[in-house]
């Protein structure tokens, strides 16, 4: 079983990376092409609020509630129940993103106001009226990547990783050809960003429907709140709607807190959060789809022995894997943010400034991944509420320290917040399972603790003893940074992976449920 899984989050994880790849190469040609001025700030904010309700109500209510349901119905029922969930929970998810997407058009400049407040305090009209007349063409992007999600569980559920892990590459294609071929034709250039947008929403929600018709699961669109398998849905997605997604809350709370900062703030966070996507998708999105199904299924067939080894093999491979690219984003940060995004647009500050903010998130990587493992061990169960509790303290925590930390560090004070509150989130929600005993970590745990750590001081030092200096990486070509860098990640990665065998580990204690 956990071999099956390993191998479907190489999948997963492989379609992410090509997915991260492509958005880093999405996100050079924004930099060169728009740099990090007012209106790029415009499009952020105007492409961050209908993207953070994705996260928040497709990604992370919606798909914590309808895959235990689903797997259920998939487990236990015929086919024509499944499928009548399937076209109820469609067609009632579609009305109301409808209805949702409507009044998020009629309602963009007062959106726009709350989320960027401190553009309204400084009189900033110009900011506040292109970021609404953007959101009014990105808001419908919500409807499209909620279905798109929706289709996403069902083929996750039938073991059909590969195609929802591969339909986030399309959003990239979409971007960077709105900004080689579509910004010339406006006035202003960024809305094209916007269009290209929805163009995005439209085009992923298609490229899913032919796999479902193969499953004999093509949506009907029949709204039916009553239906039994709608409710039950709708009752765990009123507490996750905030709980599985506080990460995400805390990251918009960054960008309203940093729109009373200088010019620039919203955009240095938003390239830093776009580098540190990279290993949370490849990672921490993989094992959350991944794992949420697999613990339903033991969750339903009432095997808590399974359960724990499950958890177990997430949270292993989340600290075998996640410690080592946090040190190395940390350690990178600089030479990372220069050769993908300096240039003319994007200059020396700009460099500097989001590699501050790049560090401060990679303190946070770990407890995000954690989180994205933890949380299904809760939602598997049919348990929204008790994260809504620990979400509402961490919440607490995140803003008491955006308080402390904003005065002195600027805009990295927020993106360290968000880490320091990421951490209050995992460890509460850990000691919630081990208190349960939901979840019992073996007497092996200490050793694999300290041989990472080891691992990762090792690989810290050699990067920072073996690289070029910042003032050598910033005046090299752009070729010579690229395969500077490209090298360095590599020697990080080969130096972590010979002091964890010299240590003793051993990559098929990635399947055993105990390792030596």
């Amino acid at each position: 079983m956990l071999a099956s899984m390993l191998k479907s989050l190489t999948t997963v994880g492989g379609n992410t990376m090509v997915s991260r790849v492509l958005g880093f190469v999405r996100d050079l040609i924004l930099a060169r092409i728009f740099g990090a001025d007012a209106a790029t700030d415009a499009f952020f904010v105007a492409f961050k609020i209908p993207n953070f309700l994705r996260r928040l109500f497709a990604e992370g209510a919606f798909a914590t509630a309808f895959v235990p349901v689903l797997m259920e119905y998939k487990e236990q029922r015929s086919h024509n129940d499944l499928k009548a969930l399937v076209d109820h929970v469609a067609g009632t998810l579609g009305m109301v993103l409808l209805i949702v997407s409507f009044v998020g058009v009629l309602a963009a400049p007062l959106l726009v106001s709350v989320f960027a407040f401190g553009w309204v305090m400084e009189g900033a009209t110009e900011k506040l009226d292109l970021a609404a007349r953007m959101l009014r063409l990105t808001f419908p992007y919500l409807l499209f990547i909620s279905l798109t999600a929706f289709a996403g569980g069902i083929l996750n559920a039938h073991n059909r990783f590969a195609v929802p892990a591969f339909t986030p590459v399309l959003l990239n294609l979409c971007l960077i050809g709105a900004a080689l071929w579509l910004s010339p034709m406006f006035d202003t250039p960024v809305v094209a960003l916007a269009w290209g947008v929805l163009i995005a929403g439209i085009v992923q929600f298609t490229f899913q429907l032919p796999f479902l018709h193969r499953l004999r699961l093509f949506p009907g669109f029949r709204p039916a709140p009553r239906h039994e398998g709608v409710r039950r849905i709708m009752k765990l997605m009123v507490p996750a709607l905030f709980a599985v997604s506080i990460v995400q809350i805390n990251l918009l709370l960054d960008t309203v807190l940093a729109s009373f900062l200088q010019t620039g703030s919203i955009s240095w966070l938003y390239y830093s959060d776009r580098l540190m996507e990279f290993p949370q998708g490849v990672l921490g999105v993989a094992l959350a789809t991944v794992i949420l199904p697999g613990l339903s299924r033991h969750h339903a067939d009432r095997d808590p022995v399974a359960f724990n080894q499950t958890m177990d093999w997430g949270l292993r491979t989340t600290v075998l894997l996640g410690a080592p690219a946090a040190t190395g984003l940390a350690v990178l940060s600089a030479p990372m943010i220069t050769t993908l995004f300096l240039s003319h647009s994007f200059d020396a500050k700009d460099v500097h400034m989001a590699s501050l903010s790049l560090m401060a998130y990679s303190v946070g990587l770990l407890a995000f991944i954690l989180i994205k493992v933890l949380a299904p061990g809760y939602y598997a169960r049919q348990d929204t509420r008790t994260p809504v509790r620990i979400g509402l303290i961490a919440m607490v925590v995140n803003m008491a320290f955006n308080l402390a930390l904003i005065f002195p560090l600027q805009h990295a004070g927020l993106a360290l917040a968000t880490s320091l509150s990421a951490f209050v989130n995992a460890g509460l929600l850990f000691r919630g399972l081990r208190k349960g005993n939901v979840y019992q970590p073996g007497p092996e745990w200490r050793g694999l603790w300290l041989k990472t750590l080891g691992g990762c001081a090792v690989m810290a030092g050699t990067l920072v003893w073996g690289m070029p200096s910042l003032e050598d990486w910033v005046s090299a070509s752009i070729l010579l940074r690229a395969g500077w860098l490209t090298l360095w990640v590599g020697i990080g990665m080969a130096v972590y992976a010979f002091c964890l065998y010299a240590l003793g580990i051993r990559p098929h204690h990635l399947q055993n449920t105990r390792q030596a």
